[in-house]
Protein backbone atom coordinates (compact mmCIF):
# COMPACT_ATOMS: atom_id res chain seq x y z
CA UNK A 1 0.00 0.00 0.00
CA UNK A 2 1.04 3.68 -0.81
CA UNK A 3 2.33 5.48 2.25
CA UNK A 4 -0.67 8.20 3.31
CA UNK A 5 -0.39 11.40 1.79
CA UNK A 6 1.86 10.25 -1.35
CA UNK A 7 0.91 9.15 -4.60
CA UNK A 8 -0.59 5.87 -5.39
CA UNK A 9 2.40 4.61 -8.23
CA UNK A 10 0.40 3.30 -11.25
CA UNK A 11 2.55 0.78 -13.19
CA UNK A 12 2.11 1.17 -17.06
CA UNK A 13 3.43 -2.38 -19.00
CA UNK A 14 4.14 -2.91 -22.59
CA UNK A 15 0.75 -4.67 -23.35
CA UNK A 16 -0.85 -1.30 -21.91
CA UNK A 17 -2.25 -2.77 -18.71
CA UNK A 18 -2.38 -0.81 -15.99
CA UNK A 19 -1.68 -2.00 -12.52
CA UNK A 20 -2.57 -0.06 -9.13
CA UNK A 21 0.05 -0.65 -6.64
CA UNK A 22 -1.67 0.62 -4.01
CA UNK A 23 -4.73 -1.93 -4.15
CA UNK A 24 -2.58 -4.46 -6.02
CA UNK A 25 -5.13 -4.72 -9.01
CA UNK A 26 -4.99 -4.22 -12.65
CA UNK A 27 -7.12 -0.65 -13.66
CA UNK A 28 -8.05 0.88 -16.85
CA UNK A 29 -8.52 4.48 -17.70
CA UNK A 30 -11.87 4.57 -16.50
CA UNK A 31 -10.63 3.95 -13.04
CA UNK A 32 -8.40 6.48 -13.10
CA UNK A 33 -10.80 8.80 -14.69
CA UNK A 34 -12.61 7.94 -11.28
CA UNK A 35 -9.87 8.49 -8.94
CA UNK A 36 -9.21 11.75 -10.47
CA UNK A 37 -12.90 13.00 -9.33
CA UNK A 38 -12.33 11.43 -6.36
CA UNK A 39 -9.01 13.76 -5.50
CA UNK A 40 -6.84 10.50 -4.81
CA UNK A 41 -3.60 11.64 -6.22
CA UNK A 42 -1.73 9.21 -8.30
CA UNK A 43 1.99 8.72 -10.70
CA UNK A 44 2.00 6.45 -13.66
CA UNK A 45 5.70 4.73 -14.00
CA UNK A 46 6.19 3.08 -17.25
CA UNK A 47 7.01 -0.37 -15.71
CA UNK A 48 10.04 -1.13 -17.45
CA UNK A 49 12.21 2.07 -17.26
CA UNK A 50 10.18 3.88 -14.08
CA UNK A 51 9.88 7.21 -16.49
CA UNK A 52 7.33 9.46 -15.06
CA UNK A 53 4.70 9.19 -17.89
CA UNK A 54 1.49 10.60 -15.82
CA UNK A 55 1.02 13.45 -17.99
CA UNK A 56 0.58 11.18 -21.89
CA UNK A 57 -1.74 8.73 -19.44
CA UNK A 58 -4.28 12.00 -18.11
CA UNK A 59 -3.61 13.28 -21.72
CA UNK A 60 -5.19 9.67 -23.06
CA UNK A 61 -7.84 9.99 -20.24
CA UNK A 62 -9.35 13.51 -21.61
CA UNK A 63 -8.79 12.04 -25.16
CA UNK A 64 -10.92 9.01 -24.55
CA UNK A 65 -13.71 11.41 -22.46
CA UNK A 66 -13.79 13.96 -25.27
CA UNK A 67 -14.49 10.94 -27.65
CA UNK A 68 -17.43 9.64 -25.53
CA UNK A 69 -20.92 11.22 -27.14
CA UNK A 70 -22.21 14.32 -25.23
CA UNK A 71 -19.02 14.55 -23.11
CA UNK A 72 -17.35 17.46 -25.35
CA UNK A 73 -16.32 20.04 -23.31
CA UNK A 74 -13.14 21.33 -25.28
CA UNK A 75 -15.01 23.68 -27.53
CA UNK A 76 -13.58 23.77 -31.05
CA UNK A 77 -12.11 27.78 -31.00
CA UNK A 78 -10.26 26.72 -27.48
CA UNK A 79 -8.69 23.31 -29.10
CA UNK A 80 -7.34 25.82 -32.22
CA UNK A 81 -6.28 28.46 -30.38
CA UNK A 82 -4.67 25.69 -27.99
CA UNK A 83 -2.90 24.39 -30.77
CA UNK A 84 -1.54 27.69 -32.03
CA UNK A 85 0.32 27.89 -28.71
CA UNK A 86 2.62 25.53 -29.50
CA UNK A 87 6.24 26.62 -30.33
CA UNK A 88 4.80 30.44 -29.44
CA UNK A 89 6.75 32.96 -27.62
CA UNK A 90 4.05 32.98 -25.36
CA UNK A 91 3.50 29.21 -24.60
CA UNK A 92 5.32 29.53 -21.14
CA UNK A 93 2.76 31.40 -20.15
CA UNK A 94 -0.04 29.76 -21.09
CA UNK A 95 0.20 26.14 -18.11
CA UNK A 96 0.15 28.68 -15.75
CA UNK A 97 -3.03 30.39 -16.80
CA UNK A 98 -4.94 27.78 -17.60
CA UNK A 99 -3.73 25.97 -13.95
CA UNK A 100 -4.70 29.32 -11.99
CA UNK A 101 -8.09 29.45 -14.36
CA UNK A 102 -8.98 25.83 -13.03
CA UNK A 103 -7.81 26.28 -9.29
CA UNK A 104 -9.94 29.44 -9.01
CA UNK A 105 -12.76 27.50 -11.17
CA UNK A 106 -12.74 24.70 -8.93
CA UNK A 107 -13.27 27.00 -5.72
CA UNK A 108 -15.88 28.67 -7.26
CA UNK A 109 -17.44 25.30 -8.47
CA UNK A 110 -19.58 24.58 -5.11
CA UNK A 111 -21.47 28.24 -5.47
CA UNK A 112 -21.88 27.81 -9.13
CA UNK A 113 -23.72 24.06 -8.47
CA UNK A 114 -25.79 26.05 -5.78
CA UNK A 115 -26.74 29.10 -7.98
CA UNK A 116 -27.36 26.86 -10.73
CA UNK A 117 -29.60 24.54 -8.56
CA UNK A 118 -31.53 27.43 -7.46
CA UNK A 119 -32.39 28.45 -11.57
CA UNK A 120 -33.24 25.10 -13.01
CA UNK A 121 -36.83 26.27 -12.45
CA UNK A 122 -36.87 29.67 -14.30
CA UNK A 123 -36.68 29.85 -18.23
CA UNK A 124 -33.69 30.24 -20.61
CA UNK A 125 -34.06 33.88 -20.56
CA UNK A 126 -34.27 34.18 -17.01
CA UNK A 127 -31.24 32.05 -16.51
CA UNK A 128 -28.96 34.21 -18.58
CA UNK A 129 -29.49 37.22 -16.27
CA UNK A 130 -29.60 34.76 -12.91
CA UNK A 131 -26.19 35.12 -10.75
CA UNK A 132 -24.55 32.00 -12.15
CA UNK A 133 -24.00 33.51 -15.40
CA UNK A 134 -23.26 36.53 -13.92
CA UNK A 135 -20.40 34.34 -12.04
CA UNK A 136 -19.01 32.39 -14.95
CA UNK A 137 -18.71 36.06 -17.11
CA UNK A 138 -16.94 37.62 -13.53
CA UNK A 139 -14.61 34.74 -13.33
CA UNK A 140 -13.97 34.93 -16.89
CA UNK A 141 -12.86 38.77 -16.65
CA UNK A 142 -10.65 37.71 -14.23
CA UNK A 143 -8.96 34.72 -15.97
CA UNK A 144 -9.19 37.54 -18.63
CA UNK A 145 -7.22 40.01 -16.48
CA UNK A 146 -4.46 37.58 -14.77
CA UNK A 147 -3.14 36.55 -18.41
CA UNK A 148 -3.02 40.39 -19.43
CA UNK A 149 -0.82 40.84 -16.28
CA UNK A 150 1.00 37.80 -17.12
CA UNK A 151 1.55 39.58 -20.58
CA UNK A 152 2.87 42.69 -19.17
CA UNK A 153 5.68 40.85 -16.76
CA UNK A 154 7.01 39.01 -19.89
CA UNK A 155 6.87 41.82 -22.32
CA UNK A 156 10.21 43.73 -23.05
CA UNK A 157 8.65 47.15 -23.71
CA UNK A 158 6.42 49.39 -21.93
CA UNK A 159 2.59 48.26 -21.84
CA UNK A 160 0.00 50.73 -21.44
CA UNK A 161 -2.71 50.73 -19.04
CA UNK A 162 -5.27 48.91 -21.21
CA UNK A 163 -2.79 45.97 -21.35
CA UNK A 164 -2.00 47.20 -25.32
CA UNK A 165 1.67 47.10 -25.85
CA UNK A 166 2.54 50.57 -27.07
CA UNK A 167 3.38 50.33 -31.02
CA UNK A 168 5.52 53.66 -31.69
CA UNK A 169 7.96 53.04 -29.41
CA UNK A 170 11.17 55.20 -30.62
CA UNK A 171 13.74 52.71 -32.58
CA UNK A 172 16.52 53.99 -30.29
CA UNK A 173 15.52 52.39 -27.00
CA UNK A 174 15.70 48.82 -28.83
CA UNK A 175 19.41 47.22 -28.82
CA UNK A 176 21.32 46.86 -31.94
CA UNK A 177 20.25 43.93 -33.83
CA UNK A 178 17.42 43.03 -31.66
CA UNK A 179 14.50 45.76 -33.41
CA UNK A 180 13.35 43.07 -35.80
CA UNK A 181 12.67 40.34 -33.63
CA UNK A 182 11.01 42.72 -30.88
CA UNK A 183 8.87 43.91 -33.43
CA UNK A 184 7.44 40.91 -34.58
CA UNK A 185 7.34 40.15 -30.86
CA UNK A 186 5.07 43.15 -30.45
CA UNK A 187 2.65 41.78 -33.72
CA UNK A 188 2.41 38.78 -31.67
CA UNK A 189 1.21 39.88 -27.87
CA UNK A 190 -0.86 42.39 -30.31
CA UNK A 191 -2.38 39.86 -31.81
CA UNK A 192 -2.68 38.04 -28.20
CA UNK A 193 -4.65 41.41 -27.25
CA UNK A 194 -6.99 41.13 -29.37
CA UNK A 195 -7.95 37.22 -28.56
CA UNK A 196 -8.15 38.18 -25.55
CA UNK A 197 -10.45 41.16 -25.82
CA UNK A 198 -12.43 39.08 -28.03
CA UNK A 199 -12.43 36.55 -25.07
CA UNK A 200 -14.45 39.48 -22.97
Amino acid sequence: MAVKDEPVVIKKYANRRLYNTGTSTYVTLEDLAEMVKKGEDFTVQDAKTGDDITHPVLTQIIFELENKDGQNMLPIPFLRQLIAFYGDQMQMIVPSFLEQSMIAFSKEQERFREQLKDAMGKTPIDMMKTAPMKAFEEQTRRNIEMFQNAMRMFAPFPVGASGVPHQNEPAEREAPGKSEELRQLKEQIAAMQRKIDSMG
